[in-house]
């Protein structure tokens, strides 16, 4: 597997930027601001969301194209959702480190969240594309609603696969999908150039999501960042959960587990069932199938490095172990 740093060495000029604008970010007139920021956008992140961005943007024929606030704007939405996110599941840890809910109390880690939000609104206006600036308004509305529909469908083991793929792709597909999308418009590229991207985004972010939750199962806690089985534990019903309870409806552990809000015991045996059922594998297969979908949409742009470090990122997300 290629080192990620290797895949972005089309754009590396670019992402410095990107990291000089987040820079700003952080340096906002108040030194309690200030500390909070930092403390959530420079987390070791893989900054892969500006990438495919910035990548996108190499197949359009402009220039001056404003790749690097539209490629900052993506990061600081995914961030704040992370924010969020770590509130909602009462996360102490992301990534190795302490969460900003955490770090301070939740009613100020809501505040943050909010406020990153409204920079990352600011800095997309800054490209002057409306269309792009609508898309991302769009994509927010998208997570918004797949976190809300996470939230209320919790501890539930009854949810189908459809449930599942349309919450994924609202989640974490709406936002690699943005990303290849809005680089391409605001690099003025042609419609169809556009649309492969498009394909390529929501592709990548279902391969994307479905390998986090495999992770879940098989992945490193230290490697990670966080627990192995935080998603069950937060009554997260995953593609591996999802294909244990539909191939063993009774005596299920996840049934058990979401019934009973929770049990360490419970979740060591739905973890291990998991395992030995090749219910890994059969979700491998399906991360692979959005993989290969992603780079068939890939074949209709014009070959370069560009083209080859998407090919690459699909790979890289694919064979990841964090």
């Amino acid at each position: 597997m290629k080192a990620i740093s290797s895949l972005y060495a089309p754009i590396r000029r670019e992402l410095a930027g990107v990291e000089e604008t987040l820079q700003r970010v952080a340096r906002p007139d108040s030194p309690w601001l200030a500390e909070m920021l930092s403390a959530v956008l420079f987390k070791g992140g893989k900054r892969m969301r500006p990438a495919v961005a910035l990548l996108s943007g190499k197949f359009g024929d402009s220039a001056d194209a404003p790749s690097v606030p539209l490629a900052a704007a993506l990061e600081l939405l995914h961030t704040a959702s992370l924010v969020h996110d770590d509130i909602i599941d009462s996360a102490g840890m992301r990534r190795g480190r302490p969460t900003a809910s955490s770090l301070f109390d939740n009613h100020s880690a809501v505040v943050l969240g909010d406020y990153i939000f409204a920079v990352a609104a600011v800095l997309v206006a800054q490209t002057g594309n409306v269309e792009v600036t609508s898309l991302f308004a769009q994509t927010m509305i998208a997570m918004a609603q797949a976190e809300l529909s996470e939230d209320r469908s919790a501890f539930q083991y009854y949810q189908s696969l459809d449930d599942y793929l349309r919450r994924i792709n609202g989640k974490t597909a709406s936002l690699f999908a943005v990303a290849a999308q809005g680089g391409a418009l605001a690099a003025n590229a042609s419609r169809a150039v556009v649309q492969s991207l498009q394909k390529y985004g929501e592709n990548l972010g279902m391969e994307f999501q479905i390998v986090d939750d495999i992770l879940d199962f098989d992945g490193d806690a230290e490697e990670m960042g966080k627990p192995v089985g935080s998603d069950l534990m937060q009554g997260t019903l995953t593609l591996p959960s999802l294909l244990l309870v539909q191939r063993y409806p009774e005596d299920n552990p996840v049934k058990l587990l979401f019934d009973a809000r929770g049990g360490s015991e419970l979740l060591a045996r739905s973890i291990g069932m998991v395992k030995e059922s090749g219910i890994l594998e059969e979700s491998y297969a399906v991360a692979r199938d959005y993989r290969d979908r992603a780079c068939l949409s890939l074949r209709e742009l014009p070959p370069g490095a560009p083209r080859d470090a998407l090919e690459g990122l699909a790979d890289y997300v694919l064979e990841r172990r964090t």
